[in-house]
């Protein structure tokens, strides 16, 4: 299906752009036929998913591919536990379509609207020591090059380029459809609690190796930070799930429709804001549960906002963040929202974030009304000093120049993207920025 195009805003209304057609591939041949034309028009091409980076790395001026149509599931290998999906699954739909078999994704971010391809291209990850992003569990690809060749990468074909195209940022192919390694369906046990930001911070180190998924919030303003550990249990556990209508109140009407409201009321009244923020990390915390895997995991997030989120090696996310903090009452800022504090294990992925270490994240956020330009440079300049790797699909400055200094295997992917895409169909402003035109 094809379309003129009309004005694309992503999620958090950071990132619009107006494409010259949208298109809606339903399946492998619609993908090539799509890249084909746009070569052939000398046109730019980029697949979009569900809008949610906040970078300007989906945005597709010329051909827009929606991949809305392009989702399910292909195949699965029962034996190995691995699983095929079209690039447009969107990863609330995964549960559902691996429960039949027993399976499950190993680890999920916090947010579960964004689409497969969308999550491993820009480094989508959870938190957990023991645990790495969403990409590190892929082990299959298909993608459409730049020459409308169809390429499949796997442990028969290409595997040489797995740490490239698992991680890719949109600029080697369009992604058909990604193969992952699953893991038997699991339950976690969760404890949410308040409990005083200095004593989370001063033990930080033992608390991530100590449990299997580990992150805390800190609401600026506050001494308290609210922890959520994750246990992990066999899949056969019973359950005991928050109740309907506690999971109501805490997570829809709370967390979304009065912290809505009272974000817009501090972008008014900065005054307002400490006080709330020592209500909301108040209401976070204390509270337990034991659910499936994907339900503990994930939450809704209907308020919008802009984040910005870097990496440092795990041993010096706790100055990096005493830094942060520090920062933000020096410049008497009101800061409405809270700061994410997750962890990842080292893998070996070209581009992610966590390539060769062990790594600490820290995400700054504002509300979407609110200018964060002055907020997220200043965090950014901290970074800088840690050898920070900004997360791909959110806010951040950093150019080849830079970026090239801070991941080992750069030109390596510089070469698999000369080969799959020479002639930069697959390219954007945003690509040009980070990795050279």
């Amino acid at each position: 299906m094809t379309r003129p195009g009309g004005t694309w805003r992503n999620w958090g209304r950071s990132q619009k752009v107006r494409p010259r057609r949208i298109e809606f591939p339903a399946d492998e041949g619609a993908v090539r036929r799509a890249v084909a034309a746009a070569s052939a028009r000398s046109l730019t091409v980029k697949a979009v998913g569900a809008g949610h980076s906040f970078s300007g790395i989906a945005v597709a001026a010329g051909i827009m591919l929606d991949l809305r149509d392009l989702r399910g599931l292909v195949e699965v290998d029962r034996e190995r536990q691995r699983v095929r999906l079209r690039a447009g699954t969107r990863l609330y739909e995964i549960p559902g379509l691996l429960a039949p078999f027993g399976l499950a994704m190993p680890n999920l971010g916090d947010i579960d609207r964004q689409t497969i391809a969308g999550a491993i291209s820009t480094g989508t990850h959870g938190t957990g020591l023991r645990f790495g992003g969403l990409s590190t569990q892929v082990v299959g690809a298909t993608i459409v090059t730049g020459a409308g060749d169809l390429l499949r990468i796997d442990d028969e074909h290409e595997s040489g380029l797995r740490p490239a195209v698992a991680l890719g940022l949109g600029a080697l192919g369009i992604l058909v459809d990604v193969t992952l390694q699953c893991v038997p369906a699991f339950v976690l046990a969760a404890t949410e609690s308040l409990e005083p930001l200095g004593d989370v911070t001063g033990a930080f180190s033992e608390r991530v190796a100590d449990v299997d998924h580990f992150e805390f919030y800190w609401f600026p303003h506050t001494d308290g930070a609210v922890t959520k550990t994750n246990a992990r249990l066999d899949g056969g556990s019973p359950l005991r799930p928050l109740p309907l209508v506690r999971r109501w109140v805490d997570d829809t009407l709370l967390a979304n429709g009065v912290y809505r409201a009272t974000c817009a009321v501090g972008t008014v009244a900065p005054g307002t804001v400490p006080p709330v923020a020592r209500i909301a990390s108040a209401l976070m915390g204390n509270r337990e549960y034991v659910d499936r895997s994907h339900r503990v995991f994930t939450q809704a997030r209907t308020v919008r906002f802009r984040e910005m989120e870097y990496a440092v090696a795990l041993d010096d996310l706790p100055r990096a963040f005493a830094a942060v903090r520090a920062v933000i009452e020096e410049r008497g800022w009101r800061i409405s929202f809270p700061i994410e504090v997750r962890v990842a294990a080292a893998d070996d992925l070209w581009l992610s974030t966590a390539a060769g270490r062990q790594t600490g994240y820290i995400a700054v956020h504002r509300y979407w009304r609110e200018d964060p330009t002055e907020y997220f440079d200043a965090v950014e300049e901290i970074m800088r000093e840690y050898d920070g790797r900004p997360h791909w699909g959110k806010e951040h400055s950093l150019g080849s120049d830079e970026l090239r200094r801070l991941y080992p295997r750069f030109e390596d992917f510089a070469a698999v993207r000369e080969r799959l895409d020479p002639d930069r169909l697959f390219a954007n402003p945003y690509l040009a920025h980070v990795l050279g035109e």
